[in-house]
C-alpha cells in the first residue's frame, strides 16, 4: 500500500495538517514532533518518494493553433507554478508535440514513471489521441479537458452553462438575429460552447440559422483573415455573435471594423476567456472572464490530494466563469437590462 500523509498522521497520532507542515519544513511544528514525524515518515518509506519533489505541467499539442501564440495558457502555467512552490515542489515543463518525430518516445519516458505528477494541459486534446495515456503509470489529472474514457480526474471550465449565458445576455439586450463565430479546429471546449449556444437558442425561441454561422482559424490574424475573405462575398450579417474564444472574436472585430462595420452599432460581439487584450481594444470586449491561475493552482492541488491524502477516487470539476461587461454588444432595448454575473458550475 502506497504510504500517503493519513497514513503517516494514523501512525503517529498527529493531524495530517500537522505532518504535511512538518515535511514541508514550515514554521509553527514542535522540533521533537518534526523529529518524531521525520523519523516515522522515514521508517514508512516517505522520504524516498517525497525526494522526487516535482510535477510536471505537460502541454499536449495537435497543432499548436489553440496553445500557442496566447497568454491564456501562460497565466494558468504562473498559478500552477505558484501552488507549486507554496506545496514546497519543483514545477516542470513538458511539451508533447504529436507531430514531433520523438513524440513516443517522449511520452513512454513521462508516462512510464510512477512517481511522476503530470497535470496534463488537454485543450488540443483529440478523442482519437486517448489511447496514448491510457496505460499511464504516473498520477495525471487532465486540465481543460475531460473523458469518461480516461481513468483520471479532469478540472474543466463548464463551457457550455458559459455560452448560454451570453447568449441569454444578448436575447436581455434585445439582439434576435444571433451568430456564431465558429473556430475551424474543433477542440472539445468548443465542441461543448457550440452546444450551449444552440441549446440557449432553442429555449429562447429563435431557430438556429446556419447562414449566420462563421467559420473562421482559431488564431486572430487566421480569423481576421477569414473574416475579412467572408465580407468581401456581402453577406447577409446576425445582429450579434458568440465567439469560441477571445483570439476569434478579436481578428473578427478587426475585419469587421476594416469593412466599415460598427462595433456595436452594427454588430455586437462576446468573447470567451477574457484575455488581457479585451481591455485594450476599442471598443472593450465584451467576455466571459476564465479563472486561468486558478485553474492551475486546482491542478497541483488535487495531484497532492492523490499523492499525499491517497483521495484518488476519479473526479470532474466544472469551474464557472465570469461574464464581464465592456463596450462590445449595444443595447437593442434602448432600456437598462439586467447584470450578469457567474456562468454557473459545479464539482
Amino acid at each position: 500500500m502506497k504510504t500517503t500523509i493519513r497514513r503517516i498522521s494514523e501512525a503517529t497520532g498527529f493531524s495530517a495538517a500537522t505532518i504535511s507542515n512538518a515535511l514541508n519544513r514550515k514554521k509553527g511544528v514542535n522540533p521533537r514532533t518534526a523529529e518524531e514525524i521525520f523519523k516515522t515518515a522515514s521508517e514508512m518509506g516517505y522520504l524516498q518518494a517525497a525526494q522526487q519533489r516535482k510535477i510536471h505541467f505537460v502541454m499536449y499539442r495537435t497543432n499548436g493553433l489553440i496553445t500557442d501564440d496566447t497568454p491564456f495558457f501562460t497565466m494558468m502555467m504562473d498559478g500552477f507554478q505558484s501552488e507549486c512552490r507554496r506545496r514546497g515542489y519543483d514545477m516542470v515543463i513538458n511539451y508533447l508535440d504529436r507531430r514531433a518525430a520523438d513524440f513516443k518516445s517522449q511520452l513512454d519516458v513521462l508516462l512510464e514513471d510512477r512517481d511522476s505528477l503530470v497535470a496534463l494541459m488537454g485543450a488540443e486534446l483529440m478523442d482519437q489521441d486517448l489511447h496514448y495515456f491510457s496505460r499511464a503509470r504516473c498520477r495525471i489529472v487532465t486540465l481543460d479537458y475531460w473523458s469518461e474514457d480516461l481513468p483520471y480526474s479532469g478540472i474543466i471550465t463548464n463551457n457550455s452553462e458559459s455560452a448560454r449565458t451570453a447568449v441569454n445576455y444578448l436575447v436581455e439586450k434585445g439582439h434576435r438575429r444571433l451568430g456564431y463565430l465558429r473556430g475551424d479546429f474543433r477542440i472539445k471546449a468548443f465542441k461543448l460552447r457550440e452546444a450551449g449556444y444552440r441549446a440557449a437558442l432553442a429555449e429562447q425561441g429563435i431557430p438556429y440559422d446556419p447562414g449566420y454561422t462563421v467559420t473562421v482559424s482559431t488564431t486572430m490574424d487566421g480569423a481576421y483573415r477569414d473574416m475579412l475573405a467572408y465580407l468581401k462575398k456581402k453577406p447577409g450579417l446576425a445582429d450579434a455573435y458568440f465567439a469560441d474564444n477571445d483570439m476569434i472574436a478579436l481578428g473578427c472585430m478587426k475585419a469587421l471594423q476594416e469593412c466599415g462595420i460598427q462595433i456595436p452599432g452594427d454588430v455586437s460581439l462576446i468573447g470567451f476567456d477574457d484575455l488581457p487584450f479585451c481591455d485594450i481594444v476599442s471598443p472593450g470586449l465584451t467576455s466571459l472572464r476564465v479563472p486561468k491561475q486558478e485553474l492551475g493552482q486546482m491542478a497541483v492541488r488535487r495531484l497532492l490530494d492523490i499523492v499525499e491524502e491517497g483521495m484518488d477516487t476519479k473526479t470532474q470539476t466544472l469551474v464557472s466563469t465570469r461574464f464581464v461587461e465592456r463596450d462590445s454588444v449595444s443595447d437593442a432595448n434602448g432600456s437598462d437590462t439586467i447584470q450578469y454575473g457567474a456562468a454557473m458550475g459545479s464539482s
